[in-house]
């Protein structure tokens, strides 16, 4: 996922490495998967970004995966330890392990996506296979969301404590501090979606006609050849995931 890759090619690896994972539910290939990843968010100078934001989804998500699966999980039988009614059991410890993992896996690979492919290159290779522009803005809006938050939010920080509102303390302090930074990022937030709209109107972006672009992003045969043995291997995968996951015998 450099900036080499047509963006088509790497939005098909994300894409396909994330179902294919789902597939499989093997928990080493998933760590691999997760390692793999992380490595290349380290190699294309996207790790700080790409881990940060996995911390963010996927602390609370293990959280509760040990805490559903790994105290209440009805079908364990190897009972590790017990509290009341709370059981930590090897299968469900198990079943924790397997969709974190997995989940980690598909996080991470997305996550690398969306910080490492240009987003310009993209819209310009949405508009040359003549797809909607509206489909492209929806894609360049969500690639570009969390960024955009997080530069407003540091905004709003900094201007606060200019004003002398110094945050220090625990959890609590932390927590009350962002609660009166919501306030003027959703006000913002609101404020730039009127901006942009204005913008895209002035620019003629809902009327009818061939729109072109002045990027040309190249695509390589060999790009295109990769990205249809990708999804052919895709297929491929969930209709084994289907077929050893049908039930022998068929029904009484």
């Amino acid at each position: 996922m450099t900036a080499r890759l047509h963006p088509f090619t790497a939005l098909t690896a994300a894409a396909c490495t994330a179902v294919i994972t789902t597939a499989a539910a093997s928990w080493p290939l998933s760590v691999a998967v997760a390692l793999a990843a992380a490595v290349l968010a380290v190699r294309c100078g996207a790790a700080r970004k790409v881990l940060a934001a996995a911390v963010v989804i996927l602390v609370p998500l293990w959280l509760s995966l040990l805490v559903l699966h790994g105290l209440f999980f009805p079908e364990g039988h190897t009972v590790l330890a017990q509290w009341g009614p709370a059981r930590v059991t090897a299968e469900g410890l198990g079943f924790a392990l397997e969709v974190g993992t997995r989940t980690t896996a598909c996080v991470l690979v997305l996550l690398l996506f969306s910080f490492t492919v240009s987003v310009p290159d993209l819209l310009a290779a949405l508009a040359a296979r003549k797809i909607p522009p509206q489909f492209g803005f929806v894609m360049a809006s969500t690639l570009t969301l969390l960024p955009a938050v997080a530069r407003r939010l540091d905004r709003i920080r900094q201007a606060q404590e200019t004003r002398g509102m110094v945050v220090q303390g625990g959890l609590l302090a932390r927590l009350g501090a962002l609660r009166l930074q919501m306030v003027p990022l959703v006000l913002a937030l609101m404020d730039d979606a009127g901006s942009r709209a204005q913008a895209l109107e002035a620019r003629g972006f809902g009327n009818p006609g061939p729109r072109t672009s002045y990027r040309d992003v190249a695509d390589p045969p060999v790009q295109r050849r990769f990205r249809v043995a990708a999804l052919v291997l895709t297929v491929a995968a969930v209709a084994a995931r289907i077929i050893t996951s049908w039930p022998a015998g068929g029904t009484a």
